[in-house]
């Protein structure tokens, strides 16, 4: 099953979209900074899982939206959260540590508009898109038998490849 990871979109749907309709995905994500847009996306795309976090931006448009969820997607634990309150831009310590103590297979985040994917020595995913609105980037995860199979970073060139 293929996962498309967004974040930091800021109203700013053009790259979401042609992702959208090149990679069909089966369930999107959105970690937060313009939660409304993951709205956008599910009425465009019925049928398709959308699971959405609030970011810091979006304190005044979102209300009683838990900051941190902890699904099972396709037989995987994710731990999903923008970051902010994680403190994501000087450390990614609370956040692994939360992840783990959750029991998730990755830690998916946003809040800083930098790309990030690696593996931990323990076997944890950390993963963080980038910005969808400005730069263009996004994450798409692989999941299979309740196992992450992969997952790749796409940015705008990619869009002309």
């Amino acid at each position: 099953m293929k996962v498309l990871v967004f974040s930091d979109s800021h109203s700013s749907l053009r790259f979401m979209r042609e992702m959208m309709s090149r990679i069909r995905p089966d369930a999107v994500i959105h970690l937060g900074d313009h939660f409304d847009d993951a709205g956008i996306l599910a009425e465009e795309a019925p049928g398709t899982t959308v699971l959405r976090v609030p970011g810091n931006c979006d304190m005044f448009r979102v209300y009683g939206e838990p900051e941190t969820l902890c699904p099972q997607l396709f037989g995987v634990r994710l731990y999903m959260t923008h970051g902010h309150r994680h403190g994501v831009k000087q450390s990614l310590y609370k956040l692994l540590q939360e992840a783990r103590q959750a029991g998730a297979q990755a830690a998916l985040y946003g809040h800083t508009h930098r790309a990030d994917l690696h593996w931990e020595e323990d076997g944890l995913l950390v993963l963080n898109p980038g910005s969808s609105g400005s730069g263009g980037s996004a994450a798409v995860l692989e999941l299979c038998d309740g196992k992450i199979k992969d997952c790749r970073l796409i940015d705008e060139r990619d869009l002309t490849k």
